[in-house]
């Protein structure tokens, strides 16, 4: 592959026991991947879901934050007795868990000396050196240490705070994608998706989605690559030779 195209990838962590319980819809790891590859060029490669318990927390952030350009977390950095992410992370990265000077002004102006109770203060406590992700929202601040951006686990919140990790993340190269859907099987059309997909092995990724739709069985073909000469090429003959099998368009 061309060194004009840099490929930088990133792992998200949703860390809490409510959605492992399945009390709560998990909501922001669709967002956070297509938010990443769209805006910024960033492949997510790995996902991982813990409970709140901190020697797993400790762990996955060690593992993926080595393994990976950046690591997202979302979940545990609110103002009750289970959120550690904040703690937990300080103590995986052997930092000091202390307030930051900035974020506890932030708070204190948004709820008042009177009503800044020690829930509220905690929102304020995190790794030191960490720098922080403002929130638009309701004020409490995410942070950044090292390669790790810390979110909240509330969609709504998250997403209005997603646009001030930009400033820490280097771009990379956008995967384009291209969708074809056909009335047939995948195993009717395998052999010339493997050939194609054998022929551009280093450059794209074509997969393979069964659907039944209006009452038709069918599969969609999706094809991905940060190359568009590539991805039009792969896709025009993939085209080409489905439609010499006399496959079905499904529109």
């Amino acid at each position: 592959m061309s060194k004009n195209y840099k490929k930088i990838n990133a792992a998200i962590i949703i860390i809490g026991n409510e959605i492992l319980s399945g009390r709560t819809e998990e909501k922001n790891i669709k967002f956070i991947s297509s938010w990443l590859n769209e805006k910024i060029g960033i492949t997510v490669k790995e996902v991982r879901i813990i409970p709140d318990i901190k020697h797993e927390i400790c762990k996955s952030v060690l593992v993926l934050s080595k393994k990976f350009d950046y690591v997202f977390t979302t979940g545990g950095i609110g103002p009750t007795h289970d959120d550690i992410t904040a703690s937990s992370i300080a103590s995986a990265f052997k930092l000091k868990y202390e307030f930051n000077k900035k974020a506890y002004n932030i708070l204190e102006k948004y709820y008042g000396k009177k009503n800044f109770n020690d829930g509220r203060k905690k929102m304020a406590k995190m790794p030191k050196s960490s720098k922080l992700i403002l929130n638009p929202s309701s004020a409490a601040p995410g942070f950044m240490i090292r390669n790790v951006f810390c979110l909240p686990g509330v969609p709504s919140i998250l997403n209005s705070m997603i646009e001030n990790c930009k400033r820490y993340l280097k771009r990379g190269a956008r995967t384009h994608s291209k969708t074809i859907n056909y009335l047939t099987v995948e195993s009717n059309i395998s052999k010339e998706m493997s050939k194609i997909q054998n022929k551009y092995l280093k450059t794209v990724e074509i997969g393979s989605y069964p659907f039944f739709r209006l009452g038709r069985v069918g599969v969609s073909i999706v094809i991905r690559s940060i190359i568009k000469r590539d991805l039009e090429k792969s896709f025009n003959e993939l085209k080409k030779v489905l439609k010499n099998k006399n496959i079905k368009l499904f529109n």
